[in-house]
């Protein structure tokens, strides 16, 4: 396994204990060509990029190889347990062994221990057929994968690096194109999205028996066209679902969710560039970063196409969308996220294969002009959920 560290002093190997960490995945094996996410003739490896908040100026402390990850499918690829310790990974597609110009649907979930010197990868599991999106509760101990490639829920249980299979759950089907899971903080619902037949499922969580039951709750929402990206506010109030459309030059919109509205139900939706294909809640639920490609992934004679995407920061109140900034980004974003104290946003951006940084100061977005590079391109990202 190969590993990059920036470390000056054997002293400094140690990651630091409850550190303001973010967790990126990076897909090595897949590039955009003429609009058309497509296998390299010489891919690389994935890999998996430690970074450091702590100290005002997010730095990489790490990067591995070895780590499965994929670019198909929502950025909310990789979770971090609450404790800093594990990061779990999961990998949709990869190139097929019989044809290497072409992807195969994967089926692992990764598990690397963030504590070790440097990271190393200490558990893999199986999941259904294309794990996409997934999520862990707040509590660390249960993790729930929508997989793409035949509409079922995989339920694990959590136990640091002891990941282990409690059962499947059947959403629909292949053609549903399972997109992520989000879990509420209480643990007791999440949402699945579904953007091939245009749902959001809402699911009911019990984990209080030996083997936890995860079940329908018997109700869908309608939030727009494919559904994919949701993130969840820290309070459980609110949802935020990215709708993702057809690709075809159209506005796509953005919806809030009350989730504690009796039965939950949308209650306001706006129109966002091109392909919010991420979108993060800051920590206290205010504000939500919205990253939309806007053309920017599509091939440069298209009418549609942009320079760039962009960044749109929301903010949520009284069950409402507001615009706060916006600013521009790279080509073929993916995910968000941001610090602990909410003042710093990374974006990824797939085809630059760098994390784009930001400062928010309650008013404006500010490009620091300091892109941390990476091996691979980011597909995802994400922060432990304290």
């Amino acid at each position: 396994m190969k590993t990059r560290l920036l470390f000056l002093f054997p002293l400094l190997l140690t990651l630091p204990v409850r550190a303001d960490l973010a967790i990126a995945t990076n897909d090595g094996h897949i590039e955009l060509v003429n609009g058309t996410p497509t296998p390299m003739k010489t891919p690389g490896p994935d890999t998996l990029a430690v970074i450091d908040f702590s100290g005002g100026t997010p730095k990489e402390i790490a990067e591995i190889d070895g780590v499965p990850g994929s670019v198909i499918g929502p950025p909310f690829s990789v979770v971090v347990t609450p404790d800093e310790h594990y990061a779990l990974v999961t990998a949709c597609m990869k190139v097929d062994p019989a044809d290497p110009t072409k992807q195969t649907e994967d089926n692992r979930l990764t598990v690397v221990d963030l504590t070790a010197k440097p990271p190393v990868v200490v558990n893999t599991v199986t999941t259904g057929k294309g794990p996409a999106g997934f999520a862990l509760n707040r509590a660390g101990t249960l993790a729930l994968v929508a997989n793409r490639g035949d509409g079922t829920i995989s339920i694990f249980t959590v136990a640091g690096k002891n990941v282990q299979p409690a059962g499947s759950l059947t959403i629909g089907n292949a053609t549903s194109a399972l997109g992520t899971v989000a879990i509420t903080p209480d643990g007791k619902h999440a949402l699945v999205s579904r953007d091939g037949d245009n749902l959001v499922t809402m699911l009911d969580i019990d984990t209080s028996v030996t083997t936890p039951v995860v079940k329908l709750a018997g109700r869908d929402l309608r939030t727009g066209f494919r559904p994919y990206g949701i993130d969840i506010t820290r309070d459980g109030h609110y949802a935020v679902v990215g709708d993702v459309g057809y690709g075809n030059g159209d506005l796509d919109t953005i919806a809030l969710v009350d989730l504690q509205a009796s039965p939950a139900r949308v209650v306001d939706i706006v129109s966002v560039p091109q392909t919010p294909e991420g979108m993060k809640l800051s920590p206290e639920g205010q504000y939500c970063a919205v990253v939309t490609q806007d053309g920017s992934n599509k091939v440069t004679t298209s009418p549609f196409y942009h320079e760039h995407g962009q960044l749109l920061l929301y903010k949520i109140s009284g069950g409402k969308f507001s615009l706060a900034a916006k600013a521009p980004i790279g080509h073929w974003s993916q995910g968000a996220a941001f610090s602990v104290d909410g003042e710093t946003i990374l974006i990824c951006n797939m085809v630059e294969k760098n994390l784009q940084v930001f400062t928010w100061d309650g008013k404006n977005l500010h490009d620091t002009g300091a892109p941390i590079p990476l091996r691979g391109g980011p597909a995802a990202i994400a922060t432990a959920q304290k």
